[in-house]
């Protein structure tokens, strides 16, 4: 087919999205914001010892090549002219920490997930340096407590365990980055040449970045033992950081994206955040991914949580533009529970059966559930818990369960809203939502009941996709998608009213509260170790 015969649609924006259990990428019409194509690769999560959560960066970024293939490929059988992509955006799962060697281009160990409890006893070992051993002390510096989340003891316990990662430091040839930096890196020339950069949403996320100067700080990197030389340069989340270099071997037609700019680059939750469009102060967006994240814009104040979220960076949409704020409530397990029925107990085959086991119990019978697989994060960040299933009887069947694993999404988002609304002093009148989860109608109905607030979900569930295309189509020097209010396409919502009684509602949330209680103090660190990986 001649290139004259395709379809001229005006500037598109490439997305791709790597989060914890798959990688996207998504292609976008910066005019309409209408999805044209997408493909998805699911990511295998490597858990090596009790606890441990790793990735392979070599598999994560050729599931990036494979979808931008697969894409364009797609786009190609639609008639739609793929040099008309004229920008790239990149949103990542968080923290989660890649140390690579700049001069091979090669990982120098698996990045260790967000969700990774490993490095524990790092934390307890750093909280005795600390006045009071208090998780706290660096909040005001960083919006977060001293925890296993964050990307500073993931790399404190990669330095202290992994020699390859010591020599590489000592030769000058390591690189550190969260998911972006690495994918930015490779994306632009890898070992020839690649940009080491990250956005300030993302360093916001490692404890080493002061939220308020957006600089690396010199005092935590001091107290984590940070070399700053490995650390990538910080940007704003919508600004030209390099142009894609070609990184397929195939043909001609392969290198489609050879050139074009990676220009916006966010956090997921902060993309989500942007894709929702909300860009005014008290407006907030809760994304069911594999955790469960709720994110309040407080524009360009930064807010401090007495009752337990953290203060994140928003988004920075250019060099120039002011960098704005978010109060975070973050919950460590929601689709993760879903892949957990599946993967290790067997009770379904696909993720999309649970909703309807849950839909034929049509109630947990006082069975409730409490993922805490990895401790329980926001509002408690209690690392001691672990997950527990309790109220059993012999009357319980795996649909019961598979509606307390819902149930349980929808009452560790009621915690993190209910700290949100005491935070903000201004209650949330209903809930923007988004993410993989919420294709699921029994899951968005229980919220609604839960919450005893509607729940509003855009037709268009690719919200985080969506946002990190928006910050790269307004990068200045690419300038195809206009963020002015008036510009923004109106989205179409589907809601979900509460059908329940707050009564019952309340009575549900209780017996919840006296679940999560018993799930806290089970693990200590006092327990035999497994051993140190050299």
């Amino acid at each position: 087919m001649a290139a004259s015969d395709r379809m001229v649609l005006g500037p598109l924006v490439g997305s791709i999205d790597q989060g914890t259990s798959s990688t996207r990428f998504l292609v976008f019409n910066a005019k309409t914001a209408e999805l044209l194509s997408h493909h998805q690769v699911e990511i295998q999560q490597k858990f090596p010892k009790e606890g441990w959560v790793e990735q392979d960066p070599k598999e994560i970024l050729k599931s990036v090549h494979e979808c931008v293939e697969t894409t364009c490929e797609k786009l190609r059988q639609l008639n739609i002219d793929i040099t008309n992509i004229k920008a790239i955006g990149v949103s990542n799962q968080r923290e989660t920490t890649v140390v690579w060697d700049k001069t091979t281009g090669e990982p120098l160990y698996n990045a260790i997930v967000w969700l990774d409890l490993r490095t524990q006893s790092t934390v307890e070992r750093l909280l005795k340096r600390i006045p009071g051993e208090n998780k706290a002390f660096f909040k005001l510096r960083t919006g977060l407590p001293l925890s296993t989340y964050f990307s500073a003891v993931k790399l404190r316990w990669l330095l202290d365990n992994v020699k390859e990662i010591r020599q590489a430091v000592d030769d000058g040839r390591a690189m550190f980055g969260t998911i972006d930096s690495w994918l930015i890196w490779s994306l632009t020339g890898g070992k020839n040449g690649g940009i080491h950069c990250t956005d300030v949403t993302n360093a916001s996320r490692t404890m080493l970045f002061n939220i308020h100067s957006l600089e690396w700080d010199p005092e935590l990197c001091q107290f984590f033992d940070i070399p700053m030389k490995i650390l990538p340069k910080v940007r704003s989340s919508s600004e030209i950081y390099g142009l894609m270099v070609s990184f397929l071997s195939l043909s001609q037609k392969s290198g489609a994206l050879t050139g074009v700019p990676i220009s916006g680059c966010l956090g997921d939750q902060s993309a989500a955040l942007v894709g929702q469009m909300c860009f005014q102060d008290g407006q907030a967006k809760n994304t069911y991914g594999t955790g469960c994240f709720l994110l309040c814009n407080t524009g360009q104040k930064s807010v401090f949580s007495e009752h337990g979220l953290l203060t994140t960076i928003a988004y920075k949409l250019g060099r120039d533009k002011p960098v704005c704020y978010a109060l975070e409530g973050s919950v460590a397990i929601a689709g993760a529970v879903v892949r957990w029925l599946r993967d290790n107990l067997g009770i379904v085959k696909t993720s999309q059966e649970v909703e309807k086991l849950a839909a034929d119990a049509g109630t947990s019978y006082g069975c409730y559930f409490v993922p805490a697989f990895s401790g329980l994060y926001a509002p408690y960040w209690e690392p001691s818990a672990r997950g527990i299933i309790c109220g059993l009887t012999q009357f319980t069947n795996k649909n019961h369960i598979a509606f307390a694993a819902l149930e349980a999404v929808c009452f560790q988002t009621r915690e993190i809203l209910d700290a949100m609304n005491k935070d903000c002093g201004i209650p949330l009148n209903q809930l923007q939502v988004d993410g993989g989860m919420t294709n699921n109608k029994v899951l968005m109905q229980l919220q609604a009941d839960i919450l005893c607030i509607p729940v509003v979900k855009p037709s268009m569930p690719e919200t985080t996709a969506l946002g990190a295309a928006m910050a790269a189509g307004a990068a200045e020097g690419v300038g195809i998608w206009s963020l002015n209010p008036g510009d923004l396409t109106a989205v179409t919502c589907e809601r979900f009213e509460p059908q329940i009684n707050p009564e019952e509602s309340e009575f549900r949330y209780a017996r919840w509260k006296k679940a999560v209680m018993k799930s806290m103090g089970w693990e200590t660190s006092e327990a035999p170790s497994n051993g140190k990986s050299e």
